[in-house]
């Protein structure tokens, strides 16, 4: 999350895409807008998550059941591609085109973890001298998060979708394990 966004050293005025509107593909949409993008376009199948992102700021959203996101993301960038794509889906299908995303020069941080190999085109990535970076957890990050939270320049309130009491932590469970499509978040609280 944060972690990634250090890893793609935004430069102030970026464009993002952040593949994946899950919790982690929201928050790193969030923190490279803290870091210093001046927008992201978001791409996922389900558009109650693609709304959400949207409400919570310069986020643009591509639902790629509906729109080729290489398409899409070369419209909304007016045919230059995207500085930074953060891959935070883990999808297979994602990397078949991820370097069609990035323009030249631009960077991909691999967040999401396929479960399974997958190719690339490494020719492609050369072609456009594209900078790959990976993530592997949160490391050292917990500092820097607290403090952009506590600055309100990351608000992760509104990704909370259903919180349920210690008692009911089972059930909590059982929710998080088959949610509601709109769900991002489950969070268990202690009183």
């Amino acid at each position: 999350m944060g972690h990634a966004a250090g890893k793609a050293e935004i430069k102030p005025g970026d464009t993002a895409v952040v593949i994946g509107a899950g919790t982690i593909g929201i928050v790193t949409a969030l923190s490279a807008l803290a870091g210093g993008c001046s927008r992201v376009i978001m791409t996922d199948l389900l558009q109650p998550k693609l709304d959400l992102a949207a409400t919570l700021g310069p986020i643009t959203p591509v639902n790629i059941r509906d729109l080729d996101p290489v398409n899409a993301i070369q419209e909304i960038t007016g045919g230059w591609g995207a500085d930074i794509v953060f891959e935070a889906s883990g999808s297979v299908q994602a990397m078949e085109r991820i370097f069609d995303l990035p323009r030249p020069g631009g960077k991909i941080v691999f967040i999401g973890m396929p479960p399974e190999p997958v190719p690339l085109d490494i020719v492609a990535a050369q072609a456009k001298e594209i900078s790959m970076r990976t993530v592997f957890r949160y490391a050292h990050v917990y500092p820097r998060a607290i403090a952009l939270m506590g600055s309100g320049r990351l608000d992760v309130k509104p990704l909370i979708s259903r919180v349920f009491p210690f008692e009911k932590g089972i059930e909590a469970f059982e929710y998080a394990a088959n949610p509601d499509p709109d769900t991002v978040k489950v969070q268990i609280v202690m009183d």
